[in-house]
């Protein structure tokens, strides 16, 4: 994702620690992770691991439609789920909103009214929207939208632009969100990005599953040793290796990767091997406090 004017504060988060393979490294957390899911919503009580990591640290789902942002998305957009036009509108509020508690109030016909659904946003205060990613205001037409504006008033109208951005990249999620952006000029386009690629799991012939993707700032680190580790030119050819390495490394997964899978499970990665190296603290909204 474009983050060019942003410094990245993961960097050196994994500096000095010695991972001696970082692909066997990434697919023991993702079958780890992914039984900890499994236990915990088969019913077992805390702990779901012996992993001293996992048991204090947040971490997302290995699939990214087990995460509870992603459920609350995709059930937000089920009314529109077969309109195109409806559902890109739905899918950019959605990800600009990013909170599934806000997402679960209220149902994506409320887009259509425009006045209603900035008070019910504002009743919420503060807590309308997630602080997980940063969503910075973007341009249109020399005018500046901030978050509540741009998905509020800006977004019903420009819905016809977005449609148009999309059908036109040939089903690459990069494409689209660099034509999107090249109007928007967002300092980071990283909500820009998750629209679109949701996208795909409705409409995937607008966008492809199997599209390469952006490297996302977090992700960057375990990205670059994976590389390393496989001799790879790129962080595309990266994801394109990990998704064949799947077959043989953990074959029982209840699905193939797609190149987004190994971007967003690279950030897990660095994440889980930041706290390892002492870089990241279990404090604060970090600290994973466990709820059966």
């Amino acid at each position: 994702m474009n983050a060019i004017k942003l410094n990245n504060p993961y960097a050196t988060a994994l500096d000095g620690l010695v991972i001696e393979d970082p692909v066997h490294a990434f697919f023991d957390w993702c079958k780890e992770r992914e039984q900890i899911r499994i236990r915990r919503e088969s019913g077992h009580p805390p702990p779901w691991t012996d992993d001293p990591v996992f048991q204090q640290g947040r971490f997302l789902n290995v699939f990214r439609e087990d995460d509870k942002g992603s459920r609350a998305v995709v059930q937000f957009c089920q009314a529109v789920k077969d309109q195109r036009s409806d559902l890109v509108h739905a899918l950019f509020f959605a990800r600009w909103c990013n909170h599934h508690l806000t997402l679960n109030m209220i149902g994506a016909e409320m887009l259509t009214h425009p006045l209603a659904l900035q008070a019910r946003l504002r009743d919420l205060g503060d807590q309308w929207c997630s602080e997980v990613y940063p969503v910075v205001p973007l341009q249109w037409e020399g005018k500046s939208y901030d978050r509540f504006t741009a998905c509020t008033e800006l977004f019903p109208q420009i819905v016809p632009f977005l449609l148009e951005a999309i059908q036109t990249a040939d089903g690459n999620v990069v494409t689209a969100t660099e034509t999107i952006n090249a109007t928007f000029q967002m300092e980071n386009d990283f909500p820009i990005f998750m629209a679109l690629i949701d996208v795909s799991w409705f409409f995937p012939d607008l966008i492809r599953p199997d599209s390469p993707v952006p490297s996302g700032i977090g992700a960057i680190p375990y990205l670059d040793r994976l590389q390393h580790h496989l001799g790879c030119a790129d962080h595309h050819e990266v994801a394109e290796k990990m998704i064949a390495k799947q077959a043989t490394l953990w074959p029982e997964a209840k699905r193939s990767f797609t190149p987004v899978d190994i971007e967003y499970l690279s950030c897990e990665c660095r994440k889980y091997f930041s706290y390892l190296n002492g870089t990241k603290r279990f404090e604060g909204r970090n600290l994973f406090i466990p709820r059966t």
